[in-house]
């Protein structure tokens, strides 16, 4: 049961192909669209950015972050732990020919850094494919009976982390 939800987590992420990173910023948090840059299991993300861009800079000061992903029946929530990777093996294998907009000098462009984030705590809503259609059925149910739906299995998720550097434990909620 776990494993399945942590994988089901994976492969939302990486459905996504942007998210809202939320950096810290003093006593507010700021948020950002971001290309998502790579996914790796269920407990790691990758985003790029400038060495001078504010939330390198945000980082740098407070590593706690959050990122959301939204599409119309597909929702993730997480928290986590940023840091800047300036690995360049990492930044090659992860490049993309778009980003050249950004540095203009390409895979070796001194700017060019990557945020790692490590998840901690994750969570999700799926609606789609059988699941949204049996979600569907017991809204319309409950709206009929005048009570609450009745969540679906697998369609809400949770992956938390023991601790740092620990395999996400999974449970349903």
């Amino acid at each position: 049961m776990g494993e399945s939800t942590k994988q089901h987590l994976k492969e939302l992420l990486e459905s996504f192909d942007t998210a809202m990173l939320i950096t810290r910023h003093g006593d507010r948090e700021h948020a950002r669209p971001m290309a998502v840059a790579a996914i790796e299991g269920a407990n790691t993300l990758w985003f790029a950015t400038s060495q001078a861009a504010p939330k390198s800079e945000e980082i740098r000061r407070d590593g706690r972050v959050s990122a959301t992903f939204q599409s119309s029946r597909k929702f993730v929530a997480l928290s986590g732990t940023a840091e800047l990777v300036e690995d360049r093996a990492k930044i090659h294998e992860l490049w993309k020919p778009t980003w050249r907009v950004w540095f203009p000098e390409g895979k070796d462009d001194p700017k060019l850094v990557l945020i790692r984030v490590t998840v901690t705590d994750a969570e999700f809503w799926d609606n789609t494919g059988a699941r949204g259609l049996r979600y569907a059925f017991e809204a319309a149910r409950a709206l009929f009976k005048r009570h609450e739906p009745v969540m679906v299995e697998s369609q809400h998720g949770r992956v938390k982390a023991a601790a740092e550097g620990a395999t996400p434990v999974s449970q349903r909620h």
